[in-house]
């Protein structure tokens, strides 16, 4: 058997014993999605009056751990808390005029 399937006998891959799910949780967000957490009102807030209150984003609320860095973003700061955020998202955030914080 093994001279026609070489391969074919032995141990193959990686075994994870004791497998928790919760441990590898982790739902993500596009930073162009972003601006669709933030209230209609709010939105309109922040573009019409750019030297007043800033909207602030927290993605924990909305049951999300992570920010990833694929979209375009408007020119209005705005603070963005995440858990884990991608390094392309937060320059982006920045260059927007917005700032990231890190919350455990």
């Amino acid at each position: 058997m093994d001279k026609y399937h070489p391969g074919y006998f032995g141990k193959v891959g990686m075994r994870h014993f004791h497998y928790t799910q919760g441990k590898h949780f982790c739902p993500t967000i596009n930073v162009d999605k972003l601006w669709s957490l933030v209230p209609v009102a709010d939105r309109h807030a922040a573009a019409a009056a750019p030297t007043g209150p800033v909207p602030v984003i927290d993605l924990s609320r909305h049951n999300v751990h992570k920010l990833l860095g694929k979209g375009q973003l408007p020119e209005v700061p705005f603070i963005v808390k995440a858990k884990l955020i991608s390094r392309k998202a937060e320059l982006k955030i920045i260059k927007a005029g917005g700032k990231v914080e890190l919350i455990a």
